[in-house]
């Protein structure tokens, strides 16, 4: 349920609201806008209609959510998208474009101060790099660990770019929330739930990848499982879904971003680099994502894909990067988007 103040409820009778409703055991969420303040209450709805909150002071009306996701949905946020800074970086809010690049994983510190001096000359918003990385074969490398994280760190200093990389285990959360400018939730884990509520109790922005086979009310219902804890700042990421096509590694839901806009408030972004497979079509579909509105998206970079030792076939050789940034803000701008 959504509880509307009117325009001129004051503070105290905002919190007899809130103070209320905690009463019932619902998870509370107050929501100040510039005219008027709305209360979320997420959990027994009939048991809030009981409440008879309509007769409280500075009550203007009690309005049901009837999505079955409640923090994540537009109903909840006056239709308005979220816009968070995220070191020095915006990202959603409809006006700017972020671009996350950098390696699948982290091999070396050269491998990497490399890939990053390239994607921060070439425009890049935010450095990617895994230091945990989960893989179909158990054989695979599956990434350096925590001296990763470190060189990761080192990157930040050298470029000052915010670093992206993935909580696997909630083993590692501390390690990884100790580097990490955002944590990144992988595709295989969006149903971890119990990983979810973790990456919410960290205090920093959480990237939340669609699963493989997953729906979209199944996304943001995952997404709610981390703001629920805490963490305001999510960000949603279409990364392709498994369908009978076999032609490229995943099928890319395009769709998927103007359906997301119009349903909630979260920042969008799209990895090209995962559903292609292919590096010469990342930047098609990175120019398709761009131009149909997404907030972002987020590519591998490698300084030699052919000996990377994860995902080489779909990483942009880091020399092209630049023109690749150029090109792709270009069709951003065309959604009235700037750089972040």
């Amino acid at each position: 349920m959504m509880i509307v103040m009117q325009p001129g409820a004051d503070a105290a009778e905002v919190e007899a609201v809130r103070a209320r409703l905690a009463q019932t055991g619902v998870h509370v969420v107050v929501m100040p806008g510039e005219l008027t303040t709305a209360i979320g209450a997420i959990g027994d709805p009939e048991g809030v209609a009981e409440l008879g909150l309509e007769g409280m002071a500075g009550v203007d009306r009690v309005v049901p959510i009837s999505r079955p996701y409640k923090l994540a949905s537009s109903e909840l946020s006056h239709h308005e998208p979220s816009r968070f800074e995220i070191a020095g970086r915006t990202i959603g809010g409809g006006e700017t474009f972020c671009l996350i690049a950098g390696p699948c994983t982290v091999e070396s510190r050269e491998q990497t101060m490399a890939v990053a001096s390239a994607v921060v000359a070439g425009g890049a918003s935010m450095l990617r790099g895994g230091a945990f990385k989960p893989r179909t074969s158990p054989f695979a490398f599956k990434g350096m660990g925590q001296p990763a994280l470190e060189i990761l760190a080192e990157a930040r200093e050298q470029t000052g770019l915010p670093i992206v990389t993935e909580l696997l285990d909630a083993e590692h959360a501390a390690a990884v929330a100790s580097v990490a400018d955002v944590v990144q939730i992988g595709a295989r884990n969006m149903q971890n739930y119990a990983l979810l509520e973790v990456a919410g109790r960290l205090g920093k922005p959480v990237l939340l990848k669609r699963g493989l086979s997953s729906s979209l009310d199944e996304l943001l219902m995952a997404a709610d499982y981390v703001l629920k804890e805490g963490t305001e700042e999510v960000i949603l990421c279409e990364r392709g879904i498994r369908t009978f096509e076999t032609a490229t590694r995943f099928t890319l839901d395009l769709g998927a971003v103007p359906w997301l806009k119009m349903h909630t408030h979260l920042p969008v972004v799209v990895d090209p680099s995962h559903a292609a497979g292919d590096r010469r079509l990342v930047q098609p579909m990175s120019r398709a994502a761009a131009a149909i509105g997404a907030d972002g998206i987020i590519v591998e970079v490698h300084q030699d894909p052919e000996h990377a030792r994860c995902d080489g076939p779909q990483s942009l050789h880091a020399a092209d990067f630049a023109d690749f940034a150029s090109d792709v803000t270009a069709h951003a701008r065309l959604g009235g988007k700037s750089l972040a």
